[in-house]
């Protein structure tokens, strides 16, 4: 107290050996910062209470296009019928996440997770299938070996970057990606599944995209035994220290909920008999 004296150039206080009261300084110098350390304290009240209380507050999510569609809107539903005072907003886009400048919590990242600057918690496997329709089986057939096609109508994926998606395949031990020529290229992942759907092609897609049509009969999976099986769907977020409830809870929620839905599809696909045989270099383009 005697330090701030100091600086204000005035006393605040009446000392004696029995007691200390308020200057008229005092009283004024209290009254105009009583409002502010109400604020200070009511401020790290809440964010107590963000961090230990019932969850609640805005909550703001990332997720690509595809998969934020498909997978993550249909579960909002349930979350919010759980957790009422959390408002959610959903953002779907295609490229890389920037946490600071979008504001970001939560972020659903699709493939290789590469960044070190975030926890990323992998939720499922991402397989990547080619599939056809019946139709387009009927009358083309199916490729055997990731050689055959060149022989066959492809259709592409051109990605928010604007390149177009190669297609994988893991050869031996190793992850070999190839360009097919296309008949069609789209830049949605709706569109690719629908011209499959439609019999317009063949494509390589995501399990997530494909597992019900897969299991209708729609669709059906091909080269299953060259499917790559580094990728995956991870829930990201920036530090595992003081995660406010209204975070916790949502990763929980969606990590339960994801794992549920069955995507995986590889290990449910019987392989052919014949096994991989050696693919030194394919040119595709």
């Amino acid at each position: 107290m005697q330090k701030l004296e100091t600086q204000l150039g005035t006393r605040l206080f009446l000392r004696t050996t029995r007691s200390t009261t308020l200057t008229r300084e005092g009283e004024l110098f209290y009254r105009n910062c009583h409002p502010g350390v109400e604020r200070i304290v009511q401020a790290l009240e809440d964010m107590r209470d963000l961090r230990e209380g019932p969850p609640r507050g805005q909550l703001r999510i990332s997720a690509t296009v595809g998969f934020g569609r498909r997978i993550v809107a249909p579960l909002l539903n349930g979350f919010r019928a759980r957790y009422p005072d959390i408002a959610v907003d959903l953002l779907l886009d295609d490229r890389t996440t920037d946490f600071s400048a979008d504001r970001v919590d939560v972020a659903f990242r699709n493939g290789r997770m590469e960044d070190s600057q975030v926890i990323a918690r992998q939720l499922i496997p991402m397989p990547l299938l080619v599939c056809s329709s019946p139709a387009y089986r009927r009358a083309h057939g199916l490729p055997r070996q990731v050689e055959d096609l060149a022989a066959h109508r492809c259709i592409n994926l051109r990605t928010a970057s604007g390149r177009i998606f190669e297609w994988e395949f893991k050869i031996g031990a190793r992850i070999q990606k190839f360009l097919p020529s296309s008949t069609s290229t789209f830049n949605d992942e709706e569109l690719v599944l629908q011209a499959v759907l439609d019999g317009q092609g063949i494509a390589q897609m995501a399990g997530y995209q494909i597992s019900g049509h897969l299991r209708a009969g729609r669709l059906m999976a091909c080269l299953a035994q060259y499917a790559p099986d580094d990728r995956g769907h991870y829930l990201c977020y920036l530090s595992r220290q003081q995660l406010p409830a209204r975070i916790r809870v949502f990763i929980d929620f969606m990590t339960a909920g994801i794992r549920a839905l069955d995507l995986g599809l590889v290990s449910t696909l019987s392989l052919p008999a014949d096994k991989a045989s050696p693919i030194a270099a394919v040119s595709m383009a």
